[in-house]
């Protein structure tokens, strides 16, 4: 019996069938899909409604457990994805061949082949807070192509944002002054994923990124200290600790040092020796496992002007828990806790199609329908709370009257300017600061108040009245 992969008649579009590398370029994300996505395009074309008007929000029903607010972030990739939205020739090609397609009317193979996003996009600026149910981005365009974008949002906005309010409780929990470094690349689900981590961690607030060739497109320089397998082969094969980090200063004069291969005290003890009497300079030693309280303190007594880095499977309870018990730790390598993790697990549910509103009201899963937008009410530097309603509505039972959702995309073209990763970062720091301590907590946070405007309420019961009639016949 011949696989799926066998049964296809390679033609022009054999290099896709042919590549067994399982790497994706931004030439391949037309296909880096759901299978239901272009289904259901095909059945809209089918229907004649494909060119229809339709809105599709993207929202977390309930945020990851333990947190009380979510940082919006992956507006950048989005952007950049809706901007080269096509599928080529040998793409089309690929897709026909599975056979799934056979009924499929021609017009949507002539879509595919001519298609760019043409639609508008709402969305919350990256950096900002938003709590449950609030929609991060809204699509407004023709059914089929708000359809065939989901899956590709969802996957950058849902990750990214995991990252970022991760980060951002870790600068939260560290405080100010510390400096956060991201080491999380050997353990981020795929190469990708390694990538949106380091650029999701620094538009948080972290200072640098281990992974070179993110923070090389990132405009900044990558940073990191040394692992133990440098040390003990060095050591093996010339016969001391102490020649590791001569050896390891010659190429990079006054680097970082890992110093808990074998005794941390000791290290630090012999370092000091040489710092003293001035035959080398030491920027900072970084302690990745022991008692990290315990070990920073008697690393501070030896060596009191060098700054101490700690690692180590560390997250934000963990760096509360060191600092309230004293630890003298300046910095901190974040890796697996920040990248890994229970996911946001964002939605994107259709709520306005050719003007009529439309909900999903499946147990546990009601949607509120029509487009919205988030109102914050904010006093003295603090969010109160929000209010949903819907776009364009003057706020009645809300106090905020400040919409947070922009225009970022009109009639497939961006309105608005790149932002830099340094002006998100203060746009997270800032969203953060304006949160309660309640709301910041590490232990049952309580999110801000998300109230429901009188219109979107009223909105939603007639919605609901008139998908209540259903037609049975047959």
């Amino acid at each position: 019996m011949k696989t799926t992969t066998e049964s296809l008649q390679l033609t022009g579009f054999e290099e896709i069938l042919e590549d067994r590398e399982l790497t994706v370029s931004s030439a391949d994300y037309s296909l880096l899909t759901d299978l239901y996505q272009l289904t259901m395009a095909a059945c809209y074309v089918g229907e004649g409604i494909d060119g229809r008007a339709a809105s599709f929000e993207l929202f977390a029903r309930r945020l990851p457990e333990g947190f009380g607010y979510a940082i919006a972030m992956g507006l950048a990739q989005v952007l950049e994805y809706l901007e080269k939205f096509r599928f080529s020739p040998a793409q089309i090609e690929a897709l026909q061949s599975t056979g799934i397609f056979a009924g499929a009317p021609e017009r949507f193979w002539t879509l595919l082949a001519t298609a760019r996003f043409t639609g508008d996009v709402w969305a919350v600026p990256e950096g900002t807070a938003v709590f449950a149910n609030e929609p991060l981005l809204r699509i407004e365009a023709p059914l089929w192509q708000a359809q065939l974008v989901e899956t590709y949002l969802l996957n950058a906005i849902n990750y990214q944002t995991l990252i970022a309010t991760r980060a951002a409780r870790l600068r939260d929990a560290a405080g100010p002054e510390a400096k956060l470094l991201e080491f999380g690349t050997r353990r981020a689900f795929g190469p990708q994923a390694a990538v949106w981590a380091a650029r999701a961690a620094l538009a948080a607030g972290f200072d640098g990124t281990s992974n070179v060739l993110a923070a090389l497109k990132l405009g900044r320089k990558p940073v990191g200290t040394m692992a133990h397998a440098l040390v003990m082969a060095v050591a093996a094969l010339e016969g001391s600790e102490n020649q590791a980090f001569a050896a390891f200063h010659r190429c990079f004069p006054g680097a970082p040092l890992l110093i808990d291969t074998y005794n941390t005290v000791a290290a630090a003890r012999m370092l000091a020796d040489r710092v003293n009497s001035g035959e080398m300079q030491l920027e900072g030693v970084r302690l990745d496992s022991g008692d990290l309280a315990v070990l920073s303190r008697e690393v501070r007594s030896i060596l009191p002007g060098v700054p101490i880095f700690a690692s180590g499977d560390l997250d934000d309870r963990e760096i509360a828990k060191l600092k309230s018990s004293g630890a003298c730790i300046d910095g901190y390598g974040l890796g697996t806790k920040l990248v890994s993790g229970s996911p946001v697990n964002g939605v994107y549910k259709l709520v306005e199609i050719d003007g009529i509103p439309v909900m999903k009201e499946a147990s546990g899963k009601v949607t509120y329908p029509g487009r919205k937008q988030i109102f914050r009410h904010i006093e003295n530097g603090q969010i109160l709370g929000d209010c949903l309603g819907l776009s364009g509505e003057i706020i009645h039972n809300c106090d905020s009257h400040l919409p947070l959702m922009e225009l970022v995309v009109k009639d497939g073209k961006r309105v608005q300017n790149q932002e830099s990763l340094e002006d998100i970062a203060k746009r997270t720091a800032a969203s953060v600061a304006s949160l309660r301590a309640e709301t910041r907590q590490l232990d049952n946070p309580i999110s801000p108040p998300v109230e429901i405007s009188t219109d979107l309420q009223s909105l939603t019961q007639k919605t609901k009245k008139s998908q209540s009639i259903v037609d049975f016949r047959f």
